[in-house]
């Protein structure tokens, strides 16, 4: 008689255990879902890693209206100055030489471009002319420039130094300024000349690189150090060096340039810094290592890359553990909407 009440107290147990368990999932499922409150302009292009996909999101409603099958690991992607294609690199696969461009009119992949040669392409920026990109080729360390419209390469620059990773473009000036992971420095990269006219060395470690809007500096971020290198570019030479959190990967400037934001990708967090005074003033706490709760309910955080709305009113920010974008109001730089993605969401890009 005991044994079957203790057998009738056990089986209760493991059922309200299961109940209390499902009901734990439900909440941790209801809480980790995508909220999307704002509304803006434009059309969202997310790159995922692992799902191989675009995925495409209308800004004003935060709906998906096309995924585009990649078939590619790729991290960095661009819109062309016409607006008319969103363009992908293949870094990190043994088929780096392939080049995708999206239709961002039908929201279809338009074609896939196989470079000739040894070329492993990686960082990629628009271009000052239409269907145009500047790539960088991080196993011949070279800055070419890719018609694609005619799968042509019409420019081609040694960056005269190892493993040239990413690229920004001077906002006024025919100069592109090239990040080289081995050698720890920038090639600055005259376009008119065709060369590379300096060579200015931030330490080994070096990742993420942009400009401000009126041209005058370049932040570069460290890894290794946990460090930013403000480089004024009339000297070429650095003129400060900040502080960041964890693993500083990417960061960008506000569109009137008077913030950045710094991705630190092993912290979870995003720094804002004002770019006249190179303070810190504000750290933003991607939901899933503030507390034990917050744990639990979230998955933890990573943020890899940052997205600037034209409009200067928010920041979209790639959380790729967690499979979201973290949309920043930069007026209150306060978390203010999420958009769900596939699988380790990394490049972002917008077009109106």
């Amino acid at each position: 008689m005991k044994r079957k009440k203790l057998k009738k107290r056990i089986k209760h147990v493991i059922i309200s255990l299961g109940i209390v368990f499902l009901v734990f999932r439900l909440i941790v499922f209801v809480v980790r879902l995508p909220s999307y409150t704002i509304q803006t302009t434009g059309k969202l292009y997310v790159v995922s890693k692992v799902s191989r996909e675009v995925q495409v999101f209308d800004l004003h409603t935060g709906e998906e209206i096309a995924e585009i099958p990649i078939n590619m690991l790729s991290h960095e992607a661009v819109t062309t100055i016409d607006k008319n294609n969103v363009v992908l690199t293949n870094y990190g696969s043994i088929n780096g030489n392939t080049i995708k461009v999206v239709n961002t009119k039908s929201n279809r992949l338009r074609k896939t471009v196989v470079l000739k040669e040894n070329i492993r392409a990686n960082g990629i920026v628009a271009y000052p002319e239409p269907n145009k990109v500047a790539v960088i080729d991080y196993v011949r360390n070279t800055f070419f420039v890719l018609n694609v419209k005619t799968d042509s390469i019409e420019k081609h620059i040694e960056t005269k130094q190892k493993k040239s990773h990413l690229v920004v473009m001077h906002p006024h000036k025919p100069i592109a300024y090239v990040t080289n992971i081995n050698s720890g420095s920038i090639s600055v990269i005259d376009l008119n000349k065709n060369q590379v006219v300096k060579i200015i060395y931030c330490g080994i470690g070096r990742k993420g690189i942009d400009i401000t809007p009126d041209g005058s500096e370049i932040w570069v971020t460290n890894t290794k150090e946990n460090t930013i290198k403000v480089i004024n570019t009339v000297m070429c030479e650095i003129v400060d060096t900040l502080s960041t959190g964890d693993e500083p990967l990417k960061l960008k400037f506000s569109i009137d340039g008077k913030y950045c934001l710094v991705a630190n990708t092993l912290e979870g967090t995003v720094a804002v810094y004002n770019q006249e005074s190179k303070k810190k003033i504000k750290t933003i706490h991607l939901h899933g290592k503030t507390n034990r709760i917050e744990r639990i309910l979230y998955h933890t955080p990573r943020p890899v890359n940052i997205l600037m709305h034209p409009n200067g009113l928010y920041a979209f920010i790639s959380n790729s553990n967690a499979n979201k974008v973290e949309v920043i109001d930069m007026k209150t730089f306060k978390i203010v909407s999420t958009i769900g993605t596939g699988r380790v969401p990394d490049a972002l890009a917008f077009v109106e």
